[in-house]
């Protein structure tokens, strides 16, 4: 075979496989996992924090409960108002606990979604939903992440996917919102967390100090458009 031929047929060759491809090759699918409580192993990739860190008596754990057909994460723990005597902060609030996933090797481009949803098993309570992008909004010289939130009611004892829209997250500075006109960029998502306070929330909801539970199945994106 000459080389033009040889080149020829390579060509032929690739467009046929081209002409073959799925739609699916093209655009991703309808949703996409992001974390999946399946496993101790998902334990890793998470951290706790708390007012504890501050001077106040909240606690909180993460564990995998495992009832031998299915797997799910527990974050459970104590919402306190309570301040350690002698405390050096001068926190003006307690009772509060987090979990925060731990930074992406990268980012995570969920450009192509416009949905954030959770399957959770709740207490009542209110929680907040958080995505963690690149720093743009705030001045170049701060280290923190850009912070989008909203709130996550879940009925009490029964299992309740929580569908949220990317543009329902709202832009925040250390819990407050920022009274700005913004848009999330999806395709720079560094982490996600999940957070409880004593006080807030949805109408309706528990609020106060006291125990807190919710049972997470897994976290996805969805497009639903």
């Amino acid at each position: 075979m000459s080389r033009f031929r040889g080149i020829w047929q390579a060509s032929l060759n690739a467009t046929k496989r081209a002409l073959t491809w799925n739609v699916e090759d093209w655009i991703p699918p309808a949703e996409k996992y992001i974390f999946n409580f399946n496993s101790k192993e998902e334990l890793k990739k998470w951290h706790l924090y708390s007012d504890s860190e501050y001077g106040g008596l909240s606690t909180a754990s993460l564990e995998i409960k495992d009832d031998g057909n299915k797997s799910s994460g527990v974050f459970s723990g104590n919402l306190s108002l309570d301040v350690s005597e002698g405390t050096k902060w001068k926190i003006s609030r307690s009772g509060f606990c987090g979990m925060r996933s731990k930074k992406f090797d990268g980012f995570i481009d969920l450009d192509a979604y416009d949905t954030v949803a959770l399957r959770l098993k709740g207490d009542g309570r209110c929680y907040i939903s958080t995505i963690y992008t690149e720093n743009w909004v705030n001045s170049p010289g701060q280290l923190e992440d850009n912070s989008w939130q909203s709130f996550v009611f879940v009925p009490k004892d029964n299992w309740y996917i929580v569908k949220i829209p990317l543009d329902h997250y709202l832009p925040t500075w250390r819990g407050n919102v920022i009274d700005a006109k913004l848009e999330m960029n999806p395709s720079r998502i560094l982490g996600m967390s999940l957070s409880v306070n004593a006080g807030g929330g949805v109408p309706g909801a528990k609020t106060g100090p006291g125990d807190f539970r919710v049972e997470i199945d897994w976290i996805k994106a969805l497009r639903r458009e």
